[in-house]
């Protein structure tokens, strides 16, 4: 099937466009604020747990008086010897 463009069916449309872009923006009004409060009251939550996690007293995981070593030195020393060329200089009064 073949349409045509007729003017009644192009007022149609535009009317149609027109509609729905107010009932958009009518719906955006009334349920922004109710979007935003939500979104506000998530931070908040969030927020809150991340500053009670810091507030707590964190556990030691070993003993009083036991040596702990948190970090391994690297055994595999690999220095490069190769670093450049020294030029041997002479300072000219």
């Amino acid at each position: 099937m073949i349409y045509f463009l007729s003017a009644a069916g192009l007022a149609r449309m535009l009317l149609y466009i027109i509609g729905i872009y107010f009932v958009i923006k009518i719906l955006s009004r009334l349920l922004s604020p109710f979007l935003i409060k939500y979104a506000a009251k998530k931070m908040e939550d969030r927020f809150g747990q991340q500053f009670n996690q810091q507030r707590q007293p964190q556990q030691p995981k070993h003993k009083e008086g036991e040596t702990v070593i948190d970090k391994m030195p690297n055994t595999g020393n690999s220095s490069n010897k190769k670093v450049g060329e020294y030029i041997d200089y002479e300072e000219i009064d």
